[in-house]
């Protein structure tokens, strides 16, 4: 039995017994619902980030994500099943570290991996035989294998031989009452077959549908792809209110009509931009790393304008009327 088994086989066997220790980097909007939940199933959970009163309201019971009941954070705090800190020289006692911080863009709309960069080099510092290390930030094809794969393997140590190296991608959506952590279906991809096996271990035990995917690009590559897809459609309907309003047509009603046909169409609506956490900025990840391949996203940046302008038209107030 080689090395690698053999320390595959530890993790599965902790992560079976719920023994193994957890620790999530970010507890932010991602970071704190998916360390309640592996909480919930059992585990031993210690949450890490660089603002100490984060840290001093988890255990102190207190959510400030309004996704976590109180009640829930509470509970798992009192059970010893949950902690936090901004010591992250406590994440070599972690058997498996999750990192849900923040991927933004720089003003020239390039990707701005600072914090995933601080992170690595945190998980870097203390790294040890056997853990594993998984990516959850959206970030552009690539950046696990190019970015967080060379830092760890800085210091002498191997992905796939000495630690397992994981990608998968955050689908939280923020005040969905419907979909939580929980019952969203986690795409997985690993840097090997041990470490895809590794991460879906452990994410089988607190998340209902578990998809693993052939590498860590295509599950990065999967998440872009989502969110691409929304921002291009949601570019599409507001051209076409703006269309509508120029030739005196009702958009809302164009699209309640088209709406009826049962297959071919989905419908968007039209709106003042792009909102929330991702769509605004993933598009111009996967644009900057097209174009680093020598590939030019025809679709993905006009969306991006025609998105960004800020203005509500007449045909969008017409709906209220």
């Amino acid at each position: 039995m080689n090395t690698t088994t053999t320390l595959l086989g530890t993790l599965l066997n902790r992560i079976a017994a719920k023994e193994a220790k957890v620790g999530i980097i970010g507890l932010g909007y991602v970071g704190l619902p998916l360390a309640v939940e592996f909480a919930r199933q059992g585990f031993e959970v210690t949450g890490f980030d660089v603002d100490p009163s984060k840290a001093a309201s988890i255990n102190s019971g207190k959510s400030y994500i309004p996704d976590v009941p109180e009640a829930d954070l509470a509970a798992a705090v009192r059970a010893g099943r949950l902690k936090a800190t901004a010591d992250m020289t406590r994440l070599g006692a972690m058997d498996a570290i999750d990192i849900c911080v923040p991927t933004p863009l720089r003003k020239t709309k390039d990707p701005d991996l600072s914090y995933v960069v601080k992170a690595v080099e945190a998980v870097a510092a203390t790294l040890k035989r056997g853990q594993l290390v998984i990516l959850e930030s959206t970030t552009y094809p690539g950046t696990t294998d190019e970015v967080v794969q060379p830092m760890l393997e800085a210091n002498g140590l191997k992905a796939e031989r000495d630690f397992f190296l994981a990608f998968s991608p955050e689908r939280v959506d923020p005040g969905n009452p419907q979909f939580q952590t929980k019952n969203i279906p986690k795409i997985v991809g690993g840097h090997g077959e041990a470490s895809t096996q590794a991460a879906c271990a452990l994410y089988q035990t607190s998340v209902d549908n578990v998809v693993p995917v052939s590498s860590t690009r295509v599950a990065e590559m999967v998440k872009l792809l989502e969110n691409t897809f929304r921002a291009v459609n949601i570019g599409l309907v507001n051209e076409i209110a703006l269309m509508c309003h120029k030739m005196d047509i009702n958009v809302w009603e164009v699209i309640d009509a088209a709406k009826t046909k049962p297959f071919g169409f989905m419908a968007f609506y039209p709106g003042p931009g792009l909102g929330g956490h991702c769509i605004p900025i993933d598009p111009f990840y996967l644009s900057w790393k097209a174009k680093q391949s020598g590939f030019e996203a025809r679709f993905i940046e006009p969306a991006g304008q025609v998105n960004g302008r800020g203005f509500i038209c007449a045909a969008w107030r017409t709906s209220a009327t």
